[in-house]
């Protein structure tokens, strides 16, 4: 009898290794992403550059290379038409000036589509085909783009240009990524690869000196997470190790500290008129920095604040949200509350860094592939394999 029981205590053992096996196997972010990759590749490999010299706007106090927004929660004035325009938070003025925005969202999906398709291939054409685009957006005198954000996030009558524009260019982010992805593929040269890293190094530069890059930094909501991030990656392209330790201890001492409450919510991101949706936004730009900036020795993903601060306490707050929205106890967001979530960057990079199947899991079952330009927006990380190659 007790031989009996043995051998069926080792049997459960042995189906229970198997069953952790085969869940490890299960997750290959490769074979889940290879056929949506593929597809969207194929589709941008006739595609040509646009850059910011495809599209100007008069009410741009910069030159055809500058990069120009306006902020999108500002409305004319109907008690002064003529004047300055006025705040309406959370509801977008779909008359401002999106182009510049459009074109640089369309090269990061184009970047991070053929340099993905490159990495699963080896196809050297997904690659070649990348470098057109690099080379319009960050050689070509012609095309180029100024490396500065002087003119985002304008608003008419009352400013230029503003340090909250910063934003806009967290779809730069996965630029970089695809640029590291092709690096020694062949396509791209030695002397584009410099050029493009001088581009990089002289934005890296504007954004941590100027006026408008500090204030982002120091915002204290989301705008101080995607400066971060931004910050972080590009760093990371030109391997400027003192900015990116100033990163890591940005998140620890500030980011995670004064932005995350003991619950792992985002009181900031709460008190908005679009609390879900910036939420998410929120803590899948935090969760970047952590799989950007992550080392052997200094894990942010495990990194814990006297308080009890992590990551992991801003996914814990967050998936029961994620996996059932109906549950979500606070104001629903003004516009877009249907189209959330998809494919949140979080669930991902926390499932792999944490080894969290259920995480995964519900990463896998939501969209991949969305319409709606306010998500795309919103979603600058959109090719995690770029984010998890060695």
């Amino acid at each position: 009898m007790k031989k009996l029981n043995f051998i069926a205590l080792f049997l459960v053992a042995i189906s229970m290794l198997t069953s952790c096996a085969n869940t490890k196997m299960a997750f290959n972010l490769n074979e889940i992403e290879k056929s949506r990759v593929i597809e969207n590749a194929l589709l941008f490999l006739n595609e040509t550059p646009v850059t910011v010299t495809n599209s100007y706007c008069n009410r741009s106090a910069g030159t055809i290379h500058d990069f120009y927004s306006e902020g999108d929660y500002w409305w004319p004035d109907e008690k002064n038409p003529d004047g300055p325009y006025i705040r309406k938070d959370g509801y977008t003025n779909p008359a401002n000036f999106t182009a510049h925005r459009e074109s640089l969202i369309r090269f990061s999906q184009i970047s991070g589509a053929l340099a993905s398709a490159y990495v699963l291939t080896k196809d050297v054409k997904y690659a070649k085909q990348l470098v057109l685009h690099l080379q319009a957006w960050f050689i070509n005198q012609d095309t180029k783009m100024t490396p500065n954000l002087l003119y985002a996030q304008a608003i008419k009558g009352v400013a230029t240009g503003r340090g909250i524009g910063i934003i806009d260019t967290v779809h730069l982010v996965e630029v970089t990524k695809a640029i590291i992805a092709i690096e020694n593929s062949g396509a791209l040269s030695k002397a584009d690869l410099a050029a493009i890293k001088s581009w990089f190094s002289d934005y890296l530069n504007w954004i941590t000196t100027h006026e408008y890059g500090i204030s982002e930094r120091d915002n204290g909501n989301n705008h101080s997470v995607c400066w971060t991030m931004q910050v972080a990656a590009f760093a990371a392209l030109i391997k400027d190790e003192k900015t990116m330790d100033f990163c890591r201890n940005f998140y620890k001492t500030t980011l995670l500290q004064n932005q995350m409450e003991k619950d792992g919510s985002f009181p900031l991101e709460l008190k908005r008129t679009k609390p879900y949706g910036y939420s998410l936004f929120n803590l899948d730009a935090m969760s970047s920095i952590c799989q950007i900036l992550s080392t052997k020795k200094d894990n942010l993903f495990t990194y814990t604040t006297k308080d009890g601060k992590n990551i992991k306490l801003g996914m814990e707050f967050m998936f029961p949200y994620i996996e059932n929205k109906s549950l979500w106890p606070y104001q629903q967001d003004v516009m877009y509350w249907n189209e959330w979530p998809v494919r949140q960057s979080s669930l991902i990079f926390e499932g792999l860094a944490l080894k969290n199947n259920t995480y995964l899991n519900l990463w896998k079952s939501l969209k991949s592939n969305y319409t709606t330009p306010e998500i795309i927006r919103n979603m600058p990380v959109r090719y995690p394999i770029l984010w998890v190659i060695n």
